[in-house]
């Protein structure tokens, strides 16, 4: 069992909600289901996202007269200096946030709101055990490039498509695992146990899976519940679903 002492504090912060509409200015295939686009427009200079879990809400055309489909994605990257956010699309599937990715050239538009809020995780815990599947991507690459030498991630993953798999660019000392389905995804946390020190976990992706992880996480392994965050970042037959997974 994990003794977590939390001496540390998670720190949330509230934002402005604000609307821009953003143009696109590069688009970059990463890996096969994997879109990166960058979009830009003045307005982005004091556009803030202080934490790697952070959710914009993208805001899509839709005819005169319906609701504009609308759908959470992870600030990749942004540069107030340059006017500039980067977001990453899964192109798995049908949707209005996969079909716009695949479609979208340099001079098209999209709107943008929020981020609402932040959940600020400090980087100086002993380790990080990040978990997740397709959709954790941006997040967990994201706070990856955010810890500094010194610490110690472990990383889990599991795609659907093992093409999609990519190299991290980390100061931090990273150990990764990509198991290749939600079952041996689970079998490889209760294996790892959890390291000596005070760590936080962090995990994202399908509700049911990410329920799973949580009861082994908790329930199984006796990880501190105050020291861990995990998202349903969808949910298989749902649309638009997100929401911390609690119980």
């Amino acid at each position: 069992m994990s003794e977590t002492l939390t001496t540390r504090q998670v720190q949330r912060l509230r934002h402005e909600i604000k609307r821009r509409e953003l143009t696109v200015r590069r688009v970059e295939r990463l890996t096969p289901h994997f879109q990166r686009i960058t979009l830009g427009g003045d307005s982005l200079a004091d556009f803030i996202s202080a934490s790697f879990d952070d959710h914009a809400k993208l805001i899509f055309d839709a005819p005169e007269g319906t609701e504009p489909p609308k759908r959470d994605y992870t600030p990749r990257s942004y540069d107030n200096a340059v006017c500039e956010l980067v977001l990453e699309f899964a192109l798995h599937g049908e949707g209005p946030a996969a079909d716009w990715a695949l479609l979208a050239q340099p001079g098209h538009t999209l709107v943008v709101a929020g981020p609402r809020g932040s959940m600020v995780v400090p980087t100086d815990y002993d380790w990080h055990l990040l978990i997740g599947d397709e959709s954790a991507l941006p997040a967990v690459s994201r706070r990856l490039e955010e810890l500094p030498s010194g610490c110690r991630a472990i990383v889990m993953l599991q795609l659907a498509d093992a093409a999609d798999r990519r190299v991290f660019n980390s100061a931090a000392e990273v150990e990764l695992h990509w198991p290749d389905s939600p079952a041996s995804l689970l079998d490889a946390v209760r294996a790892l146990g959890l390291p000596a020190g005070e760590g936080y976990v962090w995990g994202a992706g399908e509700a049911a899976e990410m329920s799973a992880l949580r009861q082994v996480l908790v329930g199984e392994i006796g990880h501190d519940p105050r020291a861990m965050r995990v998202a349903a970042y969808w949910k298989r037959g749902a649309i638009a679903h997100h929401g911390d997974i609690t119980g």
